[in-house]
Protein backbone atom coordinates (compact mmCIF):
# COMPACT_ATOMS: atom_id res chain seq x y z
CA UNK A 1 0.00 0.00 0.00
CA UNK A 2 1.65 3.31 -1.05
CA UNK A 3 0.32 6.60 0.60
CA UNK A 4 0.31 9.83 -1.25
CA UNK A 5 -0.59 13.28 0.99
CA UNK A 6 -1.98 15.67 -0.70
CA UNK A 7 -2.42 19.30 0.18
CA UNK A 8 -5.84 20.66 0.39
CA UNK A 9 -7.74 24.03 1.22
CA UNK A 10 -5.73 26.48 3.58
CA UNK A 11 -3.68 23.62 5.78
CA UNK A 12 -5.33 19.89 4.91
CA UNK A 13 -3.95 17.26 4.21
CA UNK A 14 -5.91 14.54 2.62
CA UNK A 15 -4.32 10.44 1.96
CA UNK A 16 -4.71 8.69 -0.81
CA UNK A 17 -3.96 5.03 -0.56
CA UNK A 18 -2.85 3.10 -3.17
CA UNK A 19 -2.90 -0.23 -4.44
CA UNK A 20 -0.52 -0.53 -7.18
CA UNK A 21 -1.25 -4.31 -7.57
CA UNK A 22 -5.08 -3.70 -8.44
CA UNK A 23 -4.70 -0.22 -9.61
CA UNK A 24 -7.23 0.79 -6.54
CA UNK A 25 -7.47 3.63 -4.59
CA UNK A 26 -8.67 4.70 -1.16
CA UNK A 27 -8.60 8.26 0.53
CA UNK A 28 -8.97 9.55 3.78
CA UNK A 29 -10.93 12.80 5.02
CA UNK A 30 -11.42 14.14 1.35
CA UNK A 31 -11.55 17.82 1.58
CA UNK A 32 -12.06 18.62 -1.94
CA UNK A 33 -12.13 16.66 -5.74
CA UNK A 34 -9.71 18.38 -7.51
CA UNK A 35 -6.25 17.28 -5.85
CA UNK A 36 -7.90 13.44 -5.35
CA UNK A 37 -8.93 13.58 -9.13
CA UNK A 38 -5.75 14.72 -10.15
CA UNK A 39 -3.87 11.90 -8.12
CA UNK A 40 -6.41 9.56 -9.23
CA UNK A 41 -5.36 10.35 -13.00
CA UNK A 42 -2.11 10.34 -12.65
CA UNK A 43 -2.03 6.63 -10.78
CA UNK A 44 -4.54 5.91 -13.80
CA UNK A 45 -6.07 4.29 -10.64
CA UNK A 46 -10.17 3.68 -9.75
CA UNK A 47 -11.39 4.93 -6.26
CA UNK A 48 -13.07 2.30 -4.45
CA UNK A 49 -13.52 3.40 -1.02
CA UNK A 50 -13.69 7.24 1.74
CA UNK A 51 -12.47 6.77 4.60
CA UNK A 52 -14.09 9.68 6.98
CA UNK A 53 -12.49 10.25 10.51
CA UNK A 54 -15.75 12.80 11.45
CA UNK A 55 -18.36 15.02 9.89
CA UNK A 56 -17.00 18.52 9.26
CA UNK A 57 -16.90 19.86 6.31
CA UNK A 58 -12.94 20.08 5.57
CA UNK A 59 -13.06 16.02 5.93
CA UNK A 60 -16.13 15.21 4.22
CA UNK A 61 -16.24 18.03 1.53
CA UNK A 62 -15.55 16.22 -1.69
CA UNK A 63 -17.57 13.00 -0.76
CA UNK A 64 -20.59 14.05 -3.02
CA UNK A 65 -18.53 14.75 -6.23
CA UNK A 66 -16.31 11.36 -5.95
CA UNK A 67 -19.10 9.63 -5.36
CA UNK A 68 -20.54 11.18 -9.13
CA UNK A 69 -17.40 10.17 -10.78
CA UNK A 70 -16.72 6.66 -9.07
CA UNK A 71 -20.58 5.46 -8.53
CA UNK A 72 -19.55 2.31 -6.67
CA UNK A 73 -16.99 3.64 -4.21
CA UNK A 74 -18.13 2.39 -0.42
CA UNK A 75 -18.13 5.71 2.03
CA UNK A 76 -17.24 4.75 5.30
CA UNK A 77 -17.44 6.63 8.62
CA UNK A 78 -18.11 6.41 12.25
CA UNK A 79 -21.62 5.03 13.69
CA UNK A 80 -22.26 7.78 15.64
CA UNK A 81 -21.83 10.21 12.60
CA UNK A 82 -24.83 8.52 11.15
CA UNK A 83 -26.97 11.23 9.43
CA UNK A 84 -23.64 13.79 8.97
CA UNK A 85 -21.34 12.01 6.28
CA UNK A 86 -22.35 12.62 2.99
CA UNK A 87 -23.09 9.22 1.27
CA UNK A 88 -21.96 7.58 4.48
CA UNK A 89 -22.64 3.45 3.81
CA UNK A 90 -21.00 1.93 6.08
CA UNK A 91 -21.19 2.75 9.62
CA UNK A 92 -18.08 1.36 11.82
CA UNK A 93 -17.71 1.74 15.69
CA UNK A 94 -15.11 0.52 17.59
CA UNK A 95 -12.70 -2.84 17.29
CA UNK A 96 -14.19 -3.19 13.36
CA UNK A 97 -11.91 -3.93 10.56
CA UNK A 98 -11.52 -2.04 7.05
CA UNK A 99 -9.53 -4.07 4.51
CA UNK A 100 -7.78 -2.34 1.45
CA UNK A 101 -4.73 -3.57 -0.83
CA UNK A 102 -4.44 -7.37 1.20
CA UNK A 103 -4.52 -4.98 4.95
CA UNK A 104 -6.75 -4.56 7.89
CA UNK A 105 -6.93 -1.17 9.25
CA UNK A 106 -8.49 -1.48 13.17
CA UNK A 107 -11.28 0.73 13.57
CA UNK A 108 -10.86 2.82 17.07
CA UNK A 109 -13.70 5.15 18.44
CA UNK A 110 -12.26 8.32 19.40
CA UNK A 111 -14.53 11.11 20.66
CA UNK A 112 -13.80 14.29 22.16
CA UNK A 113 -13.34 16.37 19.11
CA UNK A 114 -16.39 15.47 18.07
CA UNK A 115 -18.83 12.65 19.30
CA UNK A 116 -18.27 10.55 16.58
CA UNK A 117 -14.44 10.42 15.89
CA UNK A 118 -12.96 7.39 14.71
CA UNK A 119 -9.52 6.76 13.83
CA UNK A 120 -8.26 3.99 11.44
CA UNK A 121 -4.77 2.03 12.28
CA UNK A 122 -3.06 -0.27 9.74
CA UNK A 123 -0.63 -2.58 11.41
CA UNK A 124 2.94 -3.05 10.05
CA UNK A 125 3.71 -6.24 8.22
CA UNK A 126 6.69 -7.06 10.78
CA UNK A 127 8.13 -6.17 13.84
CA UNK A 128 10.51 -3.53 11.55
CA UNK A 129 7.80 -2.23 9.81
CA UNK A 130 5.75 1.17 10.53
CA UNK A 131 1.99 0.81 11.11
CA UNK A 132 0.10 3.49 9.48
CA UNK A 133 -2.62 5.83 11.83
CA UNK A 134 -5.36 8.19 9.96
CA UNK A 135 -6.40 10.41 12.77
CA UNK A 136 -8.06 13.23 11.55
CA UNK A 137 -8.11 15.68 14.20
CA UNK A 138 -7.75 13.67 17.12
CA UNK A 139 -3.74 14.14 17.80
CA UNK A 140 -2.05 16.79 15.94
CA UNK A 141 2.02 16.31 15.11
CA UNK A 142 2.42 18.52 18.37
CA UNK A 143 -0.97 18.98 19.17
CA UNK A 144 -4.59 17.25 19.47
CA UNK A 145 -7.95 19.08 17.78
CA UNK A 146 -10.43 20.94 19.79
CA UNK A 147 -12.73 19.70 22.00
CA UNK A 148 -15.80 20.87 19.81
CA UNK A 149 -18.22 18.36 20.92
CA UNK A 150 -16.79 15.96 24.06
CA UNK A 151 -15.04 16.61 26.99
CA UNK A 152 -11.78 16.42 28.54
CA UNK A 153 -12.08 12.87 30.00
CA UNK A 154 -13.67 11.65 26.77
CA UNK A 155 -10.56 12.74 24.80
CA UNK A 156 -8.19 11.02 27.69
CA UNK A 157 -9.77 7.97 27.09
CA UNK A 158 -9.33 8.50 23.13
CA UNK A 159 -6.03 9.58 23.36
CA UNK A 160 -4.67 7.02 25.42
CA UNK A 161 -6.40 4.42 22.89
CA UNK A 162 -4.04 5.78 20.02
CA UNK A 163 -0.96 6.65 22.56
CA UNK A 164 -0.86 2.77 23.59
CA UNK A 165 -0.03 2.03 19.91
CA UNK A 166 3.68 1.46 18.98
CA UNK A 167 6.43 4.20 18.93
CA UNK A 168 6.70 2.83 15.32
CA UNK A 169 3.43 4.20 14.03
CA UNK A 170 3.28 6.57 11.59
CA UNK A 171 0.77 9.83 12.55
CA UNK A 172 -1.09 10.92 9.37
CA UNK A 173 -2.95 13.71 11.04
CA UNK A 174 -5.16 15.86 8.88
CA UNK A 175 -3.86 19.63 9.41
CA UNK A 176 -0.24 21.51 8.79
CA UNK A 177 -0.20 22.82 11.98
CA UNK A 178 2.59 21.59 13.58
CA UNK A 179 4.96 24.59 13.62
CA UNK A 180 1.92 26.31 15.73
CA UNK A 181 1.60 23.55 17.83
CA UNK A 182 5.06 23.49 19.21
CA UNK A 183 5.40 26.94 19.38
CA UNK A 184 2.66 26.58 22.39
CA UNK A 185 4.64 23.45 23.37
CA UNK A 186 8.06 24.38 24.18
CA UNK A 187 5.91 27.44 26.89
CA UNK A 188 3.93 24.76 28.90
CA UNK A 189 7.29 22.14 28.91
CA UNK A 190 10.61 24.39 28.65
CA UNK A 191 13.30 21.91 30.35
CA UNK A 192 12.39 19.30 27.47
CA UNK A 193 15.32 19.03 25.15
CA UNK A 194 13.61 17.02 22.61
CA UNK A 195 10.77 19.23 22.37
CA UNK A 196 13.23 22.07 22.17
CA UNK A 197 15.21 20.46 19.21
CA UNK A 198 12.53 19.15 17.86
CA UNK A 199 10.58 22.66 17.36
CA UNK A 200 13.92 24.09 16.30
CA UNK A 201 13.93 21.26 13.42
CA UNK A 202 10.32 22.20 12.64
CA UNK A 203 11.25 25.89 11.98
CA UNK A 204 13.63 24.75 9.80
CA UNK A 205 11.28 22.50 7.68
CA UNK A 206 8.53 24.98 7.62
CA UNK A 207 10.87 27.82 6.33
CA UNK A 208 11.73 25.67 3.46
CA UNK A 209 8.21 24.81 2.99
CA UNK A 210 8.57 20.71 3.83
CA UNK A 211 5.79 19.23 5.49
CA UNK A 212 5.83 17.60 8.84
CA UNK A 213 3.07 15.24 8.34
CA UNK A 214 3.75 12.38 9.15
CA UNK A 215 5.28 12.33 12.77
CA UNK A 216 5.87 9.08 14.50
CA UNK A 217 4.31 8.41 17.27
CA UNK A 218 7.17 7.57 19.47
CA UNK A 219 8.07 11.06 18.93
CA UNK A 220 4.98 12.35 19.77
CA UNK A 221 5.37 10.40 23.35
CA UNK A 222 8.16 12.51 24.01
CA UNK A 223 7.32 16.00 22.89
CA UNK A 224 3.47 16.60 22.43
CA UNK A 225 2.10 18.01 25.78
CA UNK A 226 -1.27 16.53 24.98
CA UNK A 227 -0.17 12.78 24.91
CA UNK A 228 1.91 13.85 28.54
CA UNK A 229 -0.73 14.67 30.96
CA UNK A 230 0.92 12.34 33.75
CA UNK A 231 4.40 14.00 33.25
CA UNK A 232 5.17 15.89 36.74
CA UNK A 233 6.15 19.00 34.50
CA UNK A 234 2.54 19.23 33.55
CA UNK A 235 1.01 18.11 36.41
CA UNK A 236 3.42 20.76 38.12
CA UNK A 237 2.28 23.51 36.01
CA UNK A 238 -1.07 22.78 36.22
CA UNK A 239 -1.42 21.86 39.53
CA UNK A 240 -3.59 19.18 39.22
CA UNK A 241 -2.55 15.32 39.06
CA UNK A 242 -6.16 14.17 37.70
CA UNK A 243 -5.60 13.22 33.81
CA UNK A 244 -8.68 14.86 32.34
CA UNK A 245 -8.14 17.86 34.27
CA UNK A 246 -4.35 18.28 33.94
CA UNK A 247 -5.36 17.68 30.04
CA UNK A 248 -7.93 20.26 29.91
CA UNK A 249 -6.08 22.51 31.79
CA UNK A 250 -3.82 22.53 29.27
CA UNK A 251 -6.21 22.03 26.21
CA UNK A 252 -8.06 25.62 27.92
CA UNK A 253 -4.05 27.34 27.55
CA UNK A 254 -3.73 26.18 23.97
CA UNK A 255 -7.27 27.39 23.06
CA UNK A 256 -6.26 30.76 24.15
CA UNK A 257 -2.57 30.83 23.26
Amino acid sequence: MEIKSLPALSDNYIFLLHDPHNNTAAVVDPAEAKPVLKCLDELGAKLVAILNTHHHADHVGANKKLMKKFPDVCIYGGKEDQGRIPGQQVFLEEGDTVKFAEKMAKVYFVPGHTRGHIAYYFPPHDSEGKGDLFCGDTIFAGGCGRLFEGTPAQMVNSLTKLRNLPDNTRVWCAHEYTLSNLKFAVTVEQDNNELQNRYQAIIKARKNQQATVPSLLGEEKKTNPFLRWDQPALQSLTGMNDPARVFGKIRGMKDNF
